[in-house]
């Protein structure tokens, strides 16, 4: 039996634990704090080294599009769950296929390297140490780094910076909003963590301010319905569109919420050359004047922050939600190079120069879209590669496929740092499953079952769709697709109010009914009435 040494219980770890056991490997885990649930974890201190949320933190994906692919989340969990039943979830899978027992915690890892029969054997010397500070070293045939990307701070220069008297920190450290009740507060950024934060600010700041460079298009989680906006924009079939139809129907839909342009917000990009901002709250705190949009700052002065338009605000407080740095500090460059957030990794996940495809890094990648069932999918190639049931190309064309991927998204994003491990989640879910052989069969699955190849053409592209067929195929995935949205729907129905309608009874008792295929019907539709207005707006 091979074993794989995998570092970090976050997620991608605890999926990486799954897959092994799935295929036959024996799987170590290294994890250095004293539980599961990576950032997940909330804790009151911020440890240094360790990604973590804030006490108000709600995911920005639906709990169907976020599950593991068979593990569907209980239907009486929020469609968009808080920290902590993100969290209680994880504990559920984990107890669930029993990943706790190959879990060493208190455990870091202190150095990876090729083993001295590395070109013959593949293998690889990982050194950790244990919670009494004993240092042990292993030989594992192969590894998985699960560690994420949300670990070290990107903290941008600004002039006067040092004379700044009041508190400033990145978002990395922040946790609650209780200690800047009564500030001045400016946020810098106008990511998801930099919106959020402000609009928690707000609710006891003195004023909250949001400095963003470029500005942003804000989603909202909330779709047509009521059904989460990420299961309707997941969808096979809006992805065969153009993107500058996508573009132009996000667009449309943000600005019908709210015009971006009367609220400071409307940015030179397009919708989908940026990774999306997602919040709910904050048209209504701009709305409320307890959060202000300035542009960028140029320069700081003791207790003053000035702006590239020439003005000029007193802050108590700034905080920067300006993003991650990538670093693997426990791996030698010769294995893997990160430089300036990029990577030469061959699909996000393997160093092609490697003689061996023993060694791959999960859930370093920034889709449009949850992690969750991309570190999965990840996990299930990397161990069909090092079964040698699945080969990966040459060096040359892994190469050029990394390149590729790199042109495509400088033609594509606006220029950041952030925007180098981008892509649109179906595309690369699809890419992934490709590889193993679990990629959904439309047209065979339309002469097997209709109705269900139809659910996963124009429904949500749940991640159940790639349990249908191939290696790890699983008999609840069918039930799961055709139930997934009345699983979102299920929580919402907490105060059922009796029908009156055409003298129907009062005080029957009500189950959730969706009619058969309102959603598919909806996307069909709607999809429909785009194009048709993308091809008018295009010719006239």
């Amino acid at each position: 039996m091979k074993r794989i040494a995998i570092i970090g219980a976050g997620c991608s770890g605890l999926a990486a634990i799954k897959c092994c056991l799935d295929e036959g490997l024996e799987p170590v885990c290294f994890e250095r704090e004293d539980d599961i649930g990576g950032l997940w974890n909330y804790s009151e201190i911020q440890k240094v080294g360790k990604g973590g949320v804030y006490k108000t933190c709600i995911i920005n994906t639906s709990k169907e599009m976020m599950s593991f692919s068979d593990f569907p989340p209980p239907q009486e969990f929020p469609m968009f769950m808080p920290h902590r039943l993100v969290l209680k979830y994880f504990r559920m899978y984990a107890d669930s296929f029993g990943l706790l027992q190959y879990i060493n915690f208190k455990t870091s890892v202190e150095n990876i390297i090729p083993a001295s029969d590395y070109d013959s054997s593949g293998k690889w010397r990982v050194t950790f140490k244990s919670e009494n500070g004993e240092i042990q070293t292993g030989l594992f045939d192969g590894v998985l780094v699960c560690t994420g990307h949300h670990t070290y701070p990107h903290q941008p220069k600004f002039e006067g910076l040092e004379t700044f008297t009041g508190k400033y920190m990145h978002s990395h450290g922040y946790k609650e909003n209780l200690e800047f009740t009564g500030k001045r507060v400016l946020v810098v950024g106008i990511g998801n963590s930099a919106v959020d934060i402000a609009v928690d600010l707000s609710h006891v700041a003195a004023q909250t301010y949001i400095s963003t460079r470029r500005g942003a298009w804000i989603i909202s989680r909330m779709g047509f319905w009521g059904l989460p906006a990420d299961a309707i924009a997941n969808c096979r079939f809006l992805f065969k569109l153009p993107i500058s139809a996508l573009e132009w129907c996000v667009e449309k839909m943000a600005n019908f919420r709210f015009d971006h342009e009367a609220y400071g917000l409307q940015p030179m990009h397009r919708s989908l050359q940026a990774h999306p901002t997602i919040n709910d709250e904050l048209p209504y705190r701009i709305m409320t004047g307890a959060v202000k949009i300035r542009p960028d700052i140029h320069h700081i002065m003791k207790d003053k922050v000035y702006f590239t338009d020439g003005t000029f605000l007193e802050i108590d407080a700034i905080i920067f939600a300006t993003g991650f740095d990538y670093k693997l500090s426990f791996v030698p460059e010769c294995v893997t190079k990160v430089e300036n957030n990029r990577t030469e990794l061959y699909k996000y996940m393997f160093p092609p120069h490697l003689k061996h495809p023993t060694f791959a890094l999960i859930g370093l990648v920034q889709a449009i879209g949850s992690v969750m069932p991309i570190s999965e999918m990840q996990c299930r190639w990397f161990t069909k590669v090092i079964k040698g049931e699945c080969h990966l190309p040459s060096e040359e064309i892994m190469i050029e496929d990394t390149q590729a991927k790199r042109e495509d998204m400088e033609k594509m994003y606006v220029k950041s740092q952030r925007h180098t491990l981008q892509c649109f989640w179906v595309h690369y879910m699809d890419e992934l499953a490709d590889q193993i052989g679990v990629k959904p069969d439309l047209w065979k699955l339309l002469f097997e079952d209709p109705v269900l190849a139809i659910r996963c053409m124009f429904g949500p592209c749940v991640p159940a769709q790639y349990r249908l067929m191939g290696p790890g195929k699983w008999n609840g995935a069918k039930a799961a697709i055709k139930g997934s949205v009345q699983r979102c729907l299920f929580p919402t129905r907490t105060n059922i109010l009796p029908k009156n309608a055409r003298g129907k009874e009062n005080n029957r008792s009500y189950t959730i009914s969706i009619p058969h295929h309102l959603l598919t019907y909806f996307v069909i539709l709607f999809s429909a009435i785009l194009f048709c207005i993308c091809i008018i707006e295009y010719y006239c």
